[in-house]
């Protein structure tokens, strides 16, 4: 880290500290806003409920697939549009890991030898966090009022787990939502078999490690599948769906805000209805 992002970090502590609201730059996610809005609005809510200002700033990718690929320059390209865009705000969420570790972990790894991009890069990263690590770590939220009737079984993203310690927070709001009971399937923590280009570089390998978390997740006997990851949500949709199984697969934040009206991931309307 740099020594103008480290005194950056040290003159503000990772918690609000005073009365005035804090100001956040919700970053989207490419999966959202093409697949699954419901997901960014319902991170709307919870960040409202829990006294936030948020604000959606024009934004573009974080550059994951790129920098999966091993294309930096491109990566580069997109990562400064990013900084540029969410470097005003006093924190930068995102409802998932993946886009979330990838400006936290990566965007510092990126800019490493660029003296002018650098700290920029540092301080952005600083402020990072995925929606339920912020509520949670930062914010001090233990418990969500809603209801939502049912087995719920839940998915540690990679990301997430690895790159940001995602795991206890979501769980820990969960336990909160009136009628839900959690049961955890068994490897839990490990990868759905999506990983971004990985399930389209690896295709048979994807799949038969997606086919032994969609037995872990039938086993489990819950009605509703939930993880912090889109990608991973509609990768575990579709073989449960061409398994012939009726779980329910939603993103955590749809459960948290109580905003299920939506049909499940992966189930058009009309079949909903």
């Amino acid at each position: 880290m740099s020594e103008e992002a480290a005194t950056d970090q040290t003159q503000r502590s990772d918690a609000p500290t005073s009365e005035r609201k804090v100001r956040v730059g919700l970053f989207v996610t490419c999966l959202v806003d093409l697949m699954r809005p419901s997901v960014g609005f319902a991170a709307v809510k919870l960040l409202e409920e829990a006294g936030c200002i948020v604000e959606v700033p024009v934004q573009t990718c974080c550059g994951q697939p790129a920098y999966n690929s091993g294309d930096r320059n491109t990566t580069r390209a997109v990562a400064e549009q990013v900084i540029d865009a969410f470097l005003p705000y006093d924190y930068v969420v995102a409802p998932s890991g993946s886009c979330a570790g990838m400006i936290r972990a990566h965007y510092p790894e990126l800019f490493h030898d660029d003296p002018n991009w650098l700290p920029k890069a540092d301080r952005l990263a600083a402020k990072t966090h995925e929606l339920t690590s912020f509520l949670v770590d930062v914010l001090g939220v233990s418990k969500v009022a809603t209801r939502y009737e049912g087995r719920v079984t839940y998915h540690d993203s990679c990301s997430g787990l690895r790159e940001l310690g995602v795991q206890r927070q979501p769980r820990t709001l969960l336990a909160s939502v009136e009628g839900l009971t959690l049961v955890e399937m068994a490897e839990n923590d490990v990868c759905c078999g999506f990983g971004g280009t990985f399930s389209v570089k690896y295709g048979d390998i994807s799949n038969a490690i997606v086919e032994k978390k969609a037995e872990n997740i039938e086993n489990s006997g819950a009605d509703t599948l939930l993880a912090g990851d889109l990608g991973c949500l509609m990768n575990m949709a579709g073989k449960l769906s061409r398994r012939g199984k009726t779980v329910a697969v939603r993103h955590v934040a749809e459960v948290l805000a109580g905003m299920t009206d939506e049909p499940p991931i992966g189930v058009p309307a009309a079949k909903a209805r």
